[in-house]
């Protein structure tokens, strides 16, 4: 540990004094442990708890040979540092990374505006971003007649630091849970240590030997984003509750407030004309009763999908193999994954069109596989080219792998998708993109017969679908089938 005192400037190398002049003027204590120097935590004259989650950033790309002498000035541009640590290598370099920790969450907010992309040194830019401190554990095969409460007294008992447990009811039987819940604890030190005491498989609660993983934390979205959402999240819902039930209950309020509904298996996404009209009706129908069941209802969070390029970054020729499973979004390229797999030739989509009775060009797309002699078309069209693409893969992946069969009916995502079919042993995440699919026409037999050839597109490498989602995060866990088979599915 660094003791900043007068008189202990002798003898010590230039790096070394900079630091104690450092804490000297700052007041701020320092102390190296863990492969982690730490300056501040908590600062000088703090009294009360840390921080709330979301006041950190974290920050990359810096110089290995700069240390917080130089570092702590620039980011103290943004407000007042609760903590800095810095990440260090045995040789007394960094290791071009730091967590800093600021003491509101309105500072880490304007650190990122300022300083992301900041040209620290001459030709040396960073990167800042929000950081993300997991706090919350996967735990599956838990007995799906047990309560919250229960779940959390006994997360309690072998745990610390537990704050709160999630539980979702099943979507056929409110009564029981879905075989998996979602523990959340104080601290990432407290989630790290429940995990490694729990993490060896061989950890049982009322019998059973429970699967325990990191669950991915959801991602905060800044609050300018936030006031502009018109779209409210509800869970919950009962299997038969139908979109136009959904719609009467959530105008009764102002009738004609709400735009339009989607319903997916116990979930919905209803959006309305106002910002105004989808905040009140956040607080009148958040715990209601619809159908016998009560609902919760939230905004719903947009997903940030796009994110900058840093100066100077290395760019590195890729393929699909180097792509981890959660990274493929949409069904076109997931298809085109399954057909590199299996050593296949790419498919290859051929475009047809039929007029639709309101004059409308109605599109479908067949897709040929070489390889496997086969090809596949969808019994829908589309009015969008892209949507009849990424329609027209999901149908080659449902009859090429009969065992997404079930999940489809349910939940045709292709994240989810990916994971069942490249990693069904990949650790369980909470972050699952949900799409709302354009709208499509059923196509009855007769009238495919009828469809004309439009063009011969290129295979799918070289003519990439861009699809833009309507998307929120939810939480995704496995959950047992009446066989004892285990799904992936998502909430």
């Amino acid at each position: 540990q660094l003791h900043s005192s007068t008189g202990l400037f002798n003898g010590i190398s230039p790096n070394e004094a900079a630091l104690l002049a450092l804490m000297e003027t700052t007041g701020y204590s320092m102390v190296q442990e863990n492969g982690q120097r730490k300056f501040g935590g908590p600062p000088p004259g703090w009294d009360g708890p840390p921080p709330p989650r979301g006041c950190e950033v974290f920050v990359g790309k810096i110089p290995r040979d700069m240390y917080e002498d130089e570092l702590v000035p620039v980011f103290e541009r943004a407000g007042r540092i609760y903590e800095f640590r810095l990440m260090m290598e045995f040789s007394g370099e960094n290791r071009g990374y730091a967590f800093v920790m600021y003491t509101t969450r309105e500072a880490a907010q304007r650190s990122i505006h300022l300083l992301d992309n900041h040209e620290i040194r001459p030709g040396k830019f960073i990167g800042v971003c929000v950081s993300l401190d997991n706090c919350r554990l996967f735990i599956g095969s838990i007995p799906k007649d047990k309560t919250k409460e229960e779940i959390l007294v006994e997360m309690r008992k072998v745990t610390e630091g537990v704050v709160d447990v999630i539980v979702y009811p099943s979507a056929t039987d409110k009564t029981k849970n879905r075989g998996f819940a979602f523990v959340e604890y104080d601290s990432h030190k407290a989630a790290a240590m429940a995990r490694r005491k729990l993490i060896p498989g061989t950890f049982q609660l009322w019998g059973h030997t429970i699967q325990v993983d990191w669950a991915e934390p959801e991602k905060d979205v800044d609050e300018e984003t936030m006031l502009r959402v018109r779209v409210l999240y509800v869970r919950n819902l009962m299997m038969t509750t139908t979109e136009e039930t959904l719609r009467q209950e959530f105008s009764r309020f102002k009738p004609g407030t709400v735009e339009r509904v989607k319903k997916l298996t116990d979930y919905a996404f209803v959006h309305y004309h106002s910002r105004e009209d989808a905040v009140t009706a956040l607080h009148l129908m958040n715990g209601a009763l619809i159908d016998g069941a009560t609902i919760e209802v939230t905004l719903a969070k947009p997903v940030r999908c796009v994110y900058p390029i840093f100066a100077g970054s290395s760019l590195s020729p890729a393929s699909l193999l180097s792509l981890k499973p959660g990274q493929f979004s949409s069904a076109v390229t997931l298809l085109e994954y399954y057909c590199y797999k299996n050593s296949w030739a790419l498919p290859e989509y051929y475009l047809y069109s039929t007029p639709g009775q309101d004059g409308k060009l109605m599109l479908i797309y067949k897709v040929v596989i070489s390889s496997t002699r086969s090809s596949f078309m969808p019994d829908k069209v589309c009015t969008v080219l892209e949507d009849a693409k990424e329609l027209a893969a999901q149908n080659a992946l449902w009859n090429l792998v009969p065992r997404v069969r079930s999940l489809l009916l349910f939940l045709p995502s292709p994240t989810v998708l990916s994971l069942l079919l490249l990693s069904p042993t990949a650790p369980v995440s909470s972050h699952t993109a949900v799409p709302e699919p354009s709208p499509t026409l059923s196509l009855p037999p007769p009238h495919r017969d009828s469809i004309s050839p439009l063009i011969r597109t290129l295979p799918s490498s070289d003519h990439p679908s861009i699809i833009t989602r309507c998307v929120r995060r939810g939480n995704t866990g496995m959950e047992e089938g009446g066989g004892g088979e285990q799904h992936l599915v998502c909430y």
